[in-house]
């Protein structure tokens, strides 16, 4: 019976939270950098070298340039911050946590259904942007070329690829600003110093860019690239280090949260 109940309350949870997240004046600003990276394809459409948008070593070369320092650097972790922090954050602001403590719902599930609701609406949002894009990266070539190039060549390897690494993102860094949002009354600090840790992830060497989450995402693009003459190289991790290692980062990030928010105690007074 206790299990039944306990995935009922998960998913009231999870219900409520979805729409939160999503029916939020808030969540404006949100749609609008998801939508952002759209904006450099569109641009490249009409206004690049028609020669250059049916070459597809071209345009796989340009969308990988664009995804990693665009919407892996800056949309994904932007995106993930402001919906993972704000799942507790926002909560004591408004001063509305205590409704949830005071219902009979063990606060573990409370944290795995906010954390959940965070992960659906980050993975959904930021699939849309990644597929978004390799539509209009394609689209110049026309339909039936674009078709044989994905079915009948690597194209659709790629796709699967980068909407793969766009949700293992979101489950890295959803986990991370989950925490910061329950542990600290103002992330912006700690959020913007891990910003730069992961920016600088270029420069650290071997052994710390594997303390990093975007070299594992890295090492799963199907294109690798240059990162500049300043760079430390370092051999990039398989897939089966890689994508083990970021659900392994967050069930331990989610056990903490899970501890801290067991002992919890609402003060407003002190926010």
């Amino acid at each position: 019976m206790p299990l039944s109940l306990w995935w009922r309350q998960l998913q009231a949870i999870f219900r409520v939270e979805v729409k939160k997240n999503v029916f939020n004046r808030r969540a404006i600003s949100l749609y609008f950098l998801a939508l952002t990276p759209s904006l450099i394809f569109i641009m490249l459409v009409y206004f690049g070298n028609k020669r250059n948008l049916i070459d597809p070593l071209f345009l796989n070369r340009t969308f990988s340039e664009v995804y990693e320092g665009l919407i892996l650097r800056v949309v994904i972790f932007f995106g993930c911050s402001w919906i993972f922090i704000n799942l507790f954050r926002a909560e004591i602001n408004n001063k509305s946590l205590h409704y949830y403590f005071l219902t009979p719902v063990r606060r573990e599930l409370l944290v795995i259904g906010k954390y959940f609701s965070g992960l659906l609406t980050a993975s959904v949002l930021f699939s849309i942007t990644t597929l978004l894009c390799l539509f209009l990266i394609y689209y110049p070539r026309g339909y039936e070329a674009s078709m044989q190039y994905i079915f009948d060549g690597p194209g659709l390897n790629y796709i699967l690829s980068y909407w793969g690494i766009s949700v293992l993102g979101c489950v890295g860094y959803g986990s991370i600003f989950l925490l910061l949002g329950i542990f600290l009354r103002n992330p912006i600090v700690p959020a913007t110093v891990f910003y730069t840790w992961e920016l600088m992830s270029f420069l650290l060497p071997p052994i710390l860019k594997k303390l990093t989450i975007i070299h594992y995402l890295q090492s799963l693009t199907p294109i690798k690239f240059s990162e500049g003459p300043y760079a430390i190289v370092a051999e990039p991790s398989s897939p089966w280090i890689a994508i083990p290692s970021m659900l392994l980062l967050s069930a331990i990030i989610l056990v903490v949260a899970c501890l801290k928010v067991r002992k919890m105690e609402i003060s407003y007074s002190n926010e």
